[in-house]
C-alpha cells in the first residue's frame, strides 16, 4: 500500500518520497505500519529514464510515519513529515530535520507540532500532510488535522525567514483552523494541500482535496470520493496567507 507520494527535484535528480506498508498492516495498537522511502531518477524528464530505489528515509524513530515533503531554505535542504511518537497520545505529530543527502537526514527529528486544539483532535489526534510556502519574509507550513471525514481541517505554522527553523520556539501556530468544512459551498473536510505557482510567479495556487457530501459508509480512509480543488491564495496587509472558505471562487 503506497500513500502520499511527492515528486521533488533535489540534488540534481528527481526524487519521489512516499510511505509504504503491507496492505492494511496494523500494529498491536491498531496503528498503520507505514514507513518512508525514496526513489530517484537522474533523467532530465522524470517520465523517462530509470528509477533507482534509495531505501528507507530513516528518521531514527521506528514508528508509523508518512506525508514527507522537502524544501530548501538558505541553501539547506529540509525534510518535513508526520510521525507517531509512542510516548505521546495521538496518531501523528509534525517533525522537521536537515538533510545530508536527498534521502538521508543530517540530524535528529525536531518536533514542531502535536494535536492540541479541539479541531485537531476530532475522530483522531492528527497533525499530518505538511506543505511549505515561503513568502513575505516568512516560512509557512500548512498541515491537516483530525479524522479524514468532515472534521478534517487545515492549520498553519509560521516562522521568520531569519529564524532557526530547527528551534521549535521559532514557530508560531494558529489556534484556529485556516480552512475547514463549509456547508454553504458543499465542500467538506478540506485538507492535505499543496502550493503551486499560477500563471505568473507572484500567484500562488492552493491545491487540496475534499468531499462534496458527509454521508460516508465505513472508515473515511477507505472512501475514494475525495475530489481535487484549486483556488488562488490571497494575502493580508501583514503578509499572512488568507485561505478563505473552500469555495473554488472566493
Amino acid at each position: 500500500m503506497i500513500w502520499a507520494p511527492e515528486l521533488h527535484f533535489n540534488g540534481g535528480a528527481w526524487v519521489v518520497y512516499f510511505a509504504a506498508a503491507a496492505t492494511r498492516a496494523l500494529d498491536h495498537q491498531g496503528m498503520f505500519q507505514h514507513r518512508m522511502f525514496a526513489i530517484r531518477n537522474m533523467a532530465k524528464d522524470p517520465l523517462g529514464g530509470d528509477w533507482e530505489f534509495l531505501g528507507q528515509v530513516d528518521s531514527g524513530m521506528d514508528s508509523f510515519c508518512l506525508d514527507a515533503t522537502t524544501f530548501t531554505h538558505r541553501g539547506q535542504l529540509y525534510y518535513l513529515w508526520a510521525q507517531k511518537d509512542p510516548a505521546i497520545a495521538g496518531n501523528s505529530n509534525l517533525y522537521i530535520a536537515p538533510m545530508k543527502t536527498p534521502w538521508q537526514l543530517a540530524g535528529a527529528p525536531v518536533r514542531l507540532s502535536t494535536p492540541e486544539f479541539d479541531w485537531e483532535c476530532r475522530g483522531f489526534l492528527v497533525n499530518e500532510g505538511p506543505s511549505v510556502l515561503q513568502r513575505h519574509g516568512r516560512v509557512f507550513i500548512s498541515y491537516s488535522a483530525s479524522a479524514t471525514d468532515e472534521n478534517y481541517a487545515m492549520g498553519l505554522l509560521w516562522a521568520d525567514e531569519n529564524a532557526d527553523l530547527l528551534d521549535p520556539a521559532s514557530w508560531h501556530k494558529s489556534a484556529e483552523p485556516v480552512m475547514r468544512s463549509a456547508a454553504a459551498d458543499s465542500v467538506f473536510g478540506p485538507g492535505h494541500n499543496s502550493f503551486t505557482q499560477g500563471e505568473n510567479p507572484d500567484e500562488v495556487l492552493l491545491v487540496y482535496h475534499a468531499r462534496t457530501y458527509t454521508e460516508i459508509i465505513g472508515d473515511p480512509l477507505w472512501n475514494p470520493d475525495r475530489h481535487t480543488f484549486v483556488k488562488p491564495m490571497r494575502w493580508s496587509a501583514e503578509g499572512m496567507p488568507l485561505f478563505g472558505t473552500p469555495s473554488r471562487l472566493d
